[in-house]
């Protein structure tokens, strides 16, 4: 190839990252317009290869159901597995129901669980990431893969770094979680890429009793009230 046409390759590149900006800023107004109408809710995270018949779907459509009635509603990544639990918890309880999906070409396709007018539909995870933050009081981790450890860290972080106000980050299932807590705890801390306090952020679990209790003790501190 010619450095000419090369040249002109480049510049088409550059001319169609530009105009992906404007895609980019519609799918913030569409998020922003929407979820800022939910109140208060509590994202739920967790893979979407978990099988009905995995104890942790059972498990994650419960701990909805009593967060509804505590007065949140759930937001997921709007998809199957334990996301669809969550979303079904809260839909058949009555609750508020929040699917934010991300087109995939596996794994993803949004479940029949989520309030209609609450389902919206992402091209960026970066987009997709900011929506499950900032419209949310409260985050609780599910077993999951990559894409949860990536947005478990997300909000870890922010808070960490004050870019948004305390909420309780809720790791359900310590015999999924405690290798990681431990590295964290054992490495990160020991080696003081992070600070002894930090640790506080995570609130490992087991039970829905223990996730309600979370969440009930700290809003009994802290007023409930929108991140935005």
């Amino acid at each position: 190839m010619s450095a000419e046409k090369e040249y002109k390759n480049w510049n088409e590149i550059k001319t169609n990252d530009s105009w992906a900006v404007f895609k980019i800023m519609g799918e913030f107004v569409e998020g922003y317009e929407k979820l800022a109408k939910i109140g208060p809710c509590v994202s739920i995270f967790g893979s979407a290869r978990t099988k009905k018949d995995n104890p942790y779907y059972d498990l994650a459509q419960r701990i909805a159901k009593r967060i509804t009635n505590l007065g949140f509603g759930v937001i997921t990544g709007g998809g199957p597995g334990i996301m669809e639990a969550a979303n079904k918890g809260a839909y058949e309880n009555g609750g508020t129901s929040v699917g934010l999906n991300i087109e995939l070409p596996f794994e993803q396709h949004s479940n029949p669980f989520i309030d209609k007018q609450n389902s919206i539909d992402f091209d960026y995870f970066f987009v997709r990431k900011v929506m499950f933050v900032k419209y949310a009081q409260g985050f609780v981790v599910m077993p999951g893969g990559f894409g949860t450890l990536d947005e478990l860290f997300e909000a870890i972080t922010l808070i960490q770094t004050k870019k948004v106000d305390l909420f309780p980050i809720i790791l359900v299932g310590r015999t999924y979680w405690e290798g990681l807590y431990d590295w964290i705890k054992n490495t990160m801390a020991a080696e003081k890429n992070i600070s002894p306090e930090d640790l506080d952020l995570i609130k490992l679990v087991d039970t829905e009793d223990e996730v309600i209790d979370i969440l009930t003790d700290f809003y009994n501190q802290f007023a409930i009230s929108p991140n935005f």
